[in-house]
This record gives C-alpha cells, sequence and structure tokens, in this order.
C-alpha cells in the first residue's frame, strides 16, 4: 500500500507505531498496553471489548478492512487519524484502569463514554453530520473533561472553546458521562448558541425545542429581521418561545409581527409589514379593505409600485416577496380565474369585475397569471382594457411601473400574438438614424441577463422568441442580432455565467431556421427542440408505441367511440379482444402500435385497473411507449403522469390547463416534447393531434414541429387551439436545463 510504503522510511518511533497500529485491534494486546495496571479486571474487559468493536467498526467505516483509517484524501491526515482511533483511545482506556483515584464504578462510567463517543462518531460521520478530521480533538477534550470531572470541577470552560461539531460530539455522545458536572448545563448551552451561530435560519426551531436558554432574547432580535415569516409563525405558539418573543415590547419591528400573530387576520397584514413598522401604513387603513376583494387588491398593487421604486435605489422592503406572492394570489383568484370560467357568457358579463382596474393593476393581473390566463381572457379582456385606461401607451405604462416584471409581459404579449400591437403604440423614431423607444426596449429585454442572480429573465427571453420568429420576423432578427452582440460583450469581459446565457440562447434561436442545421444535442447538450427523428421514436424493433391514458368519466365514456373511428381506414387495424385495452396498428407503412386503455366506470375504479394493466403488460412485454397522449380532465393528469414511462419522448396533455404541467412531465420524462393548453383542451384539436401524428409515424416521417404545427392549424377551425403551445414554444425549459449543464449544476 503506498500509505504503508511511504512510513516505513519514517523514524523508528513512527514506524513503530505504524506496525503497531496496522495489527489487530486490541486493547489487552497493544504494546502500550502491557503494563500490569492498565490489564482491566474480568469485571471490566468488556467494556473494553465495546470500545475495540468501536475502533473496528471505524476503521472499516472507510470501505477498506485495513486496520487504517482513511477518511480523507489527504496521507498525513488519515496516519493522524488512526493513530488517534487506535494508539490515543488505547492510551485513554489504560489511563482510566490506571487511576487509582477512581472507584470501579467511575471507571465503568468513563469507559462507557469512551464506547458512546465513539458509536457517535461513527453514526454522524457516516451521515455527514460531523467532519471525521476532528476525532484528535473530540478524543483530547474528552480525556480533559474527564480529569476535571472526577474531581468535580466543571467541564464548562473545557467545552466553550471547542467547534461547533467538537463540542456536539463531546455533550450529546452519551448524556450519562458528564450529565451531573456542573458545566453540563452550560456546555449545552453553549451548543445551542453555536448553532444557531452557524444556522441562523433555524435559531427559532432551535429554541423552541430547547427551551429556557438565557440568551434566547438577544438570538430572537438577532435573526427577527431576517425571517419575519418564521417570527411571525413562532409568536402565537403557546410554549416558552411564543412567551420569549412576545414579551419583547421595545422592538418595533417585532412588537407589529407579535400584533399580526395574535390577529385572527394576521395573514392579511403581512404583505404590508414593511410600510406598517415605518409608519407609512396602518393596521387600519388595511381593516378598511381586507374584507373587500377590490378594494384589497388595489391596496397591494399601491404597495407593490411603491416597493418597487425603493427596490430601484437599493431599499428592499420587508417580506417583499410575501407582497408579490399575495398579489398573485389574489390576482389569480379574485379576478382571472372569475373571467377565465366565464368564458362562455357575453364579454359584459366575463369582464365585469375588472372595469374597475387602473392600467397598472390590469397589467399585475396579466404577469401574475402567466400560465394560467385564457388568451381570450387575455386578448379580449384584460389587455385592450388595460392598454384604453394608458390612452393606448404602452411606454407609458412601463415607465409607471418602473418597468417592473416587463420581461414577462413581453414573453406573453409575444405568445399571445400582440407584441406588435404593443410596440406599435410606442412613439416613432425621431430621427432615421435614431432608435425608437421599442427597439430600444427590445435591445434591453435582451440584455444583461448575466447580472441577475436567478434565470427568470433568461427563461422569459427564451420563451418569447418561439412565438416571435413566427409573428415578427425582423424583430426576431434583432434579437439575434443583440444576443450575438452580449455574447461578445460577455466574452471580453469574461463573465462564464453571461457566455452560458448568451451561448444558449443564440443556439436556440438559430434551431428554430431548419436551414441553420444546428444540432443542440451536440452544442448545448439537450435534445432537438423543433424537430424529433422518426428513429428516436421507434424501438429497437423499429415500431413505434403509443400509449393513451382516458378516463372512465362520463366524457371519457363519450369521446372513446370517436377517438377509435379516426383509424377505421384500411392503413390500420383495430384490435378489441382485450377487455381492459384495445390496440390499433398500422398496416401499410411503418409499424406503429396504439394502445388505449378502456375508459370504463370509475366509479368502481375499473379504468383505473385497467391503465395499471396496460402497463404492466407493456412493461413486461418491452413495449416501453415514446409518445404519450392524456385524455382527461385536469384533475386526471397527474394519473398519467404518475404511471406514463420515462422513455416518453412526446407528450400530449389533452386536458384543461395541461400547459402548467411541464415541470411535472419533465421531471418523470426529461426529454419530453410536451405539448398541452392553457386553457381549454377539447376533442376538435385533440383528435386531430392524434390522428396527424399516427399518420406522420405510420409514413415514418420526422416530426418537425413548426410545419406539423401549421398542418394541425389547417385542419383545426376551432378557436381554442390558439391555446394549445406546441414544443418549440417551451424553450424556457429548455434553457434551464441546458444552463445547468453548461454550468455543471
Amino acid at each position: 500500500m503506498i500509505a504503508t510504503n511511504k512510513y516505513l522510511i519514517l523514524p523508528g518511533f513512527f514506524l513503530g507505531f505504524w506496525l503497531s497500529a496496522s495489527g489487530q485491534v486490541t486493547f489487552a494486546s497493544n504494546s502500550a498496553n502491557n503494563d500490569q495496571k492498565c490489564k482491566p479486571p474480568k469485571n471490566r474487559e468488556l467494556f473494553h471489548d465495546y470500545i475495540d468493536a468501536q475502533q473496528k467498526l471505524i476503521l472499516k467505516s472507510d470501505g477498506k478492512n485495513d486496520n487504517q483509517y482513511t477518511p480523507s484524501d489527504n496521507e498525513e491526515v488519515n496516519f493522524q487519524l488512526t493513530r488517534t482511533l487506535i494508539n490515543r483511545v488505547d492510551d485513554l482506556q489504560c489511563k482510566i484502569e490506571a487511576d487509582t483515584l477512581l472507584k470501579d464504578q467511575g471507571k465503568v462510567k468513563y469507559l462507557r463514554g469512551v464506547e458512546y463517543l465513539l458509536k457517535f462518531f461513527n453514526q454522524n460521520t457516516s451521515s455527514k453530520k460531523i467532519n471525521p478530521v476532528i476525532l484528535p480533538d473530540i478524543i483530547s477534550a474528552y480525556e480533559k473533561c474527564v480529569a476535571l470531572d472526577k474531581e468535580g470541577k466543571s467541564i464548562e470552560n473545557i467545552v466553550s472553546p471547542l467547534s461547533y461539531e467538537t463540542a456536539y460530539s463531546l455533550i450529546k455522545a452519551d448524556n450519562a458521562t458528564f450529565e451531573k458536572n456542573s458545566g453540563y448545563r452550560g456546555g449545552l448551552q453553549g451548543i445551542v448558541l453555536k448553532y444557531c451561530i452557524l444556522h441562523p435560519e433555524r435559531t427559532l426551531s432551535i429554541l423552541r425545542d430547547n427551551p429556557d436558554m438565557p440568551f434566547a432574547d438577544s438570538l430572537v432580535r438577532t435573526v427577527a429581521q431576517k425571517y419575519p415569516r418564521q417570527l411571525y409563525d413562532f409568536a402565537a405558539a403557546n410554549n416558552k418561545l411564543g412567551y420569549v418573543i412576545r414579551n419583547i415590547t421595545d422592538d418595533i419591528f417585532i412588537k407589529t409581527i407579535v400584533k399580526m400573530a395574535r390577529s385572527k387576520n394576521g395573514q392579511q397584514y403581512f404583505p404590508f409589514l414593511d410600510n406598517i413598522v415605518k409608519g407609512k401604513m396602518s393596521f387600519e387603513e388595511v381593516d378598511e379593505a381586507k374584507d373587500d376583494s377590490l378594494l384589497y387588491y388595489k391596496l397591494l398593487i399601491k404597495t407593490q409600485l411603491e416597493y418597487v421604486a425603493r427596490a430601484l435605489n437599493k431599499d428592499t422592503a420587508f417580506e417583499y416577496k410575501s407582497l408579490r406572492d399575495r398579489v398573485e394570489v389574489k390576482a389569480r383568484e379574485n379576478f382571472v380565474n372569475i373571467i377565465n370560467g366565464l368564458h362562455t357568457e357575453s364579454a359584459e358579463l366575463r369582464f365585469r369585475s375588472i372595469q374597475p382596474l387602473s392600467a397598472e393593476e390590469l397589467y399585475y393581473l396579466a404577469v401574475s397569471a402567466d400560465g394560467s390566463i385564457y388568451t381570450s381572457s387575455f386578448v379580449k379582456g384584460v389587455y385592450p382594457l388595460m392598454m384604453k385606461k394608458i390612452n393606448n401607451k404602452g411606454d407609458s405604462l412601463l415607465v409607471s411601473l418602473h418597468f417592473d416584471k416587463y420581461r414577462k409581459f413581453i414573453k406573453m404579449t409575444a405568445g399571445f400574438n400582440m407584441l406588435s400591437n404593443f410596440l406599435g403604440t410606442f412613439p416613432p423614431k425621431r430621427t432615421t438614424d435614431d432608435e425608437s423607444d421599442a427597439e430600444k426596449l427590445m435591445k434591453a429585454f435582451v440584455g444583461k441577463l448575466e447580472k441577475g442572480s436567478g434565470l427568470e429573465d433568461g427563461v422569459e427571453v427564451a420563451d418569447s422568441y418561439a412565438s416571435v420568429v413566427e409573428t415578427i420576423k425582423p424583430l426576431a432578427h434583432e434579437m439575434l442580432k443583440n444576443i450575438r452582440l452580449n455574447y461578445q460583450q460577455n466574452e471580453k469581459s469574461g463573465n462564464k455565467r453571461g457566455l452560458a446565457i448568451y451561448k444558449i440562447l443564440t443556439n436556440l434561436f438559430l434551431s428554430a431556421d431548419s436551414t441553420n442545421n444546428i444540432d443542440l444535442t451536440k452544442e448545448l447538450g439537450i435534445p432537438p427542440v423543433y424537430e424529433i427523428p422518426f428513429k428516436a421514436l421507434a424501438n429497437d424493433s423499429g415500431t413505434v408505441i403509443i400509449q393513451v391514458f382516458i378516463f372512465g368519466d362520463k366524457d371519457g365514456i363519450g369521446v372513446f367511440p370517436g377517438i377509435l373511428s379516426l383509424f377505421n381506414t384500411a392503413n390500420w387495424k383495430t384490435d378489441k379482444s382485450n377487455p381492459q385495452w384495445v390496440t390499433v396498428s398500422s398496416l401499410k407503412g411503418k409499424p406503429v402500435s396504439i394502445y388505449f386503455n378502456r375508459p370504463l366506470p370509475e366509479e368502481k375504479n375499473e379504468d383505473a385497473k385497467a391503465q395499471e394493466a396496460l402497463c404492466k403488460y407493456l412493461d413486461s412485454s418491452k413495449l416501453y411507449p415514446t409518445v404519450t397522449i392524456n385524455r382527461g380532465h385536469s384533475y386526471n393528469a397527474t394519473y398519467t403522469i404518475e404511471q406514463m414511462f420515462p422513455t416518453s419522448k412526446i407528450v400530449f396533455m389533452g386536458s384543461c390547463g395541461g400547459y402548467r404541467a411541464i415541470h411535472d412531465i419533465l421531471e418523470k420524462a426529461p426529454d419530453a416534447h410536451i405539448v398541452g393548453t392553457k386553457q381549454i383542451a377539447d376533442v376538435p384539436v385533440n383528435n386531430p393531434f392524434l390522428k396527424l401524428l399516427a399518420e406522420k409515424l405510420r409514413s415514418g416521417s420526422n416530426i418537425e414541429w413548426i410545419p406539423f404545427w401549421k398542418e394541425l392549424d389547417d385542419m383545426v377551425t376551432n378557436e381554442i387551439f390558439d391555446d394549445y403551445v406546441p414544443p418549440y414554444k417551451n424553450l424556457g425549459a429548455l434553457f434551464i436545463k441546458a444552463y445547468k449543464i453548461a454550468m455543471g449544476e
């Protein structure tokens, strides 16, 4: 062994040690313990055996049965750890045995303490709660504590200077060893304090679990403003920590949180915490609005605009995130969900609830409901009313909002084909050589993405391009040009994050044009997004397996015959022999097999049993689907995702709001191309999609999404098609995946 060879050339003392350390780990056999004073009597041999057993377990814990402890990559460190584990522990055993001032019971106590210390060390290094390199410190501290404890002296001065992990190991390994020592309580309190300093985010929960800490008041004051939400939760509790928090009356911040926590409407006040603490808003002002959804939403947006303006000056309000979260909840619950649900009603009735809102308040309705607002709700309701209330001046709107969430709004208008309209409301160029305000906005839209801490801005840019390239090609050209300029700037500055972001966006944008022949797998390590080759969908025998999940409610039972009738042609055959599923197979062209579970009555859970049986059959037959089709209501989507095969390369969520399941689908099938809808999913789109896809595959065609989507658009006459989102418009999800690969996350 390399380590052994190295130590063989060391001076005789270390050579002698290493030979000793490499032998049998048994207390009585080591040369250091040959003194008769160290030889334990029969009634204590067992306790030494317990220690020997723990030493052996630790020696083996590194995965090698070589009587050496090597948990680190440093040979010198491993040498010292092995020396501590064998020689120093054995010496400590001997010292305890040889101590003439200790009676039998005392020796047993300290020997058991060594055993528990080693056992605790082994358990907590295995779970990575403590670092194995601190073993020498632990043994040294234990020996010092034993020396003081047997004399009846406090161990607190030994424990207090120790690191958290060392002190934790010493005190928590075995309460019985030192629990009667006068310094034990102080040592325990010191551990709590050390932990809170290392993990301030857990301070309040630790204080709850360790009542009567003398410094509880000070720690509460220290962490209160960092974790106001936690403080709120603990302030109302009927325990000692709750009493400590409520008893702090000279701190306006804590006092305000306590008042909120003790109110039955506390959550309603929380978004306004900063203004209330600073005296800019009163509880009474919130009380006047909290029971009226319109007034409360208006108060939220007023506060949002104040906080945004402050954030521009590097002044972030307390609980800014809570305010944003509450705006999103109230926007959806009190307005967007209502106008979505009234999509079959007249415009006057449908959009009545949003008439009193200002342009800014309507803007936040839109951006707060991204992914859930229906196309018609945005295009026919929120957007035109917003523009009317801002006198059709988009530039004025963004200025009044301090450009808050403007990237998300641009992405949404692009997706709803309203970006040209919005940019058209900006003032024209002042001179022919000048840039218009709209051009400046779109340049800023793709610029400085490396400055932020998250990926949201990059996601918005990626998602927007898929829509822009179809509808506003000159703008798409300018976006790509500006992306390349930003890449060059980050290349000059050597900004790794910026280089990753703009390289990804460049390749995603270029891949939108198939003539560029961009291989996203090669360039970014992700699957292509605009095309999926036939060979990627076919199994080893050349067959494409499609699985269709359908549910046994009234709608599922009703549409099933119509779905099967799609394949009543000479190109397909249908096998209905199985009582739980139906198989449709191609007779001409490439082999394609479509498996439908029967929509058996859901009242007896028979549809779920049929799906389970079909999944088991496909798995046991090694017929792994690469296409998964979901046909059912939105509440059924989770069951499809749970059961779908990870081999799925195309996933069609034919359920209402299926677009919002993208994240969950990618967790199950990371390479999936996903088709979903933002609102209503129904037969007029679902059936043509399945028919067109099946015929493309039967002909052996690659699935090229842009022409596929145009062909599907020609087949579908229902306006709900506008809410279906093709895979190539889900660039944001692919941007995140590519970024994590590029940054090694």
